[in-house]
C-alpha cells in the first residue's frame, strides 16, 4: 500500500520549531512527506536555532528538497502532488492570511493550490493571539470546508491568556479523520496542568 502524500509546512513560530521538527521526523516514518517552509522561516536564524540546521533536518528526514517559494508551491494543485497539507506550526500571521484569501508565501500558496482540488488541509495552530486579534480568523477557518485543526489548548492561560497551541501528538489522528472529511473531536484538547 502506498503511503499518504503529505506536504508538511512550517511557518515562523520559532519557539515551537524544535517540537515541530521532531513531529516532522515522526511523520516521515508514516507518510511520504514533502517539506514546505515559508520564505522567512527558511532563512531566519533565531535564539531557538539556525535556519540552516532546521532545513538540513527536514531535508534529511524526508529525502526531499524544501518547497520554499511561491513558484515551487504552485504546481501542488494542478499536478495533484499531495493528499493532505499539514501546516505546523500555523502562526497567527498564516492563520489570518488563510482566513482572508491572501497568498503571498510558499505555505499559503501550497494551501491554496491544494484546496482547489477539495483536498484536506490540517492546521496545527501556534499563536499568542488566537483568542484575541486572531479569534475571528480562527472562527472563519473552523467553519471552512476542507480545513481541519489539530486539537489545541491554552498553553499558558495565566501568562498568555490569548495563546493557543496544537497538541502535536494528535497530528496523525487528525489527518486520519480529515481524510474521511471529519474534524477530530474534541477540537479543544485536554487542559494542560499549570500553576495557579
Amino acid at each position: 500500500m502506498e503511503k499518504l502524500r503529505a506536504g508538511v509546512a512550517l511557518c515562523g513560530s520559532y519557539c515551537t520549531f524544535k517540537k515541530a521538527v521532531d513531529a516532522f521526523q515522526r511523520l516521515c516514518a508514516v507518510y511520504d512527506v514533502t517539506p514546505i517552509m515559508s520564505e522567512r522561516s527558511a532563512v531566519t536564524d533565531t535564539r531557538f536555532g539556525d535556519a540552516a540546521d532546521f532545513r538540513a533536518r527536514l531535508e534529511e528526514a524526508s529525502g526531499k528538497e524544501i518547497v520554499d517559494s511561491i513558484v515551487k508551491a504552485e504546481p501542488i494543485g494542478p499536478k495533484r502532488l499531495l493528499d493532505v497539507v499539514i501546516v505546523m506550526p500555523c502562526t497567527g500571521n498564516t492563520l489570518a492570511k488563510l482566513a482572508n484569501g491572501i497568498t503571498d508565501s510558499a505555505v499559503t500558496m501550497a494551501v491554496k493550490a491544494h484546496l482547489r482540488n477539495e483536498r484536506p488541509v490540517v492546521l496545527a495552530v501556534s499563536t499568542n493571539d488566537a483568542l484575541a486579534g486572531n479569534a475571528e480568523n480562527l472562527g472563519k477557518l473552523l467553519a471552512r470546508k476542507n480545513i481541519f485543526f489539530v486539537p489545541f489548548y491554552q498553553d499558558d492561560p495565566l501568562g498568555k491568556p490569548a495563546s493557543l497551541a496544537a497538541d502535536l501528538t494528535l497530528i496523525e489522528a487528525t489527518v486520519a479523520a480529515a481524510m474521511e472529511g471529519k474534524q477530530l473531536q474534541p477540537v479543544l484538547a485536554e487542559r494542560r496542568k499549570y500553576n495557579m
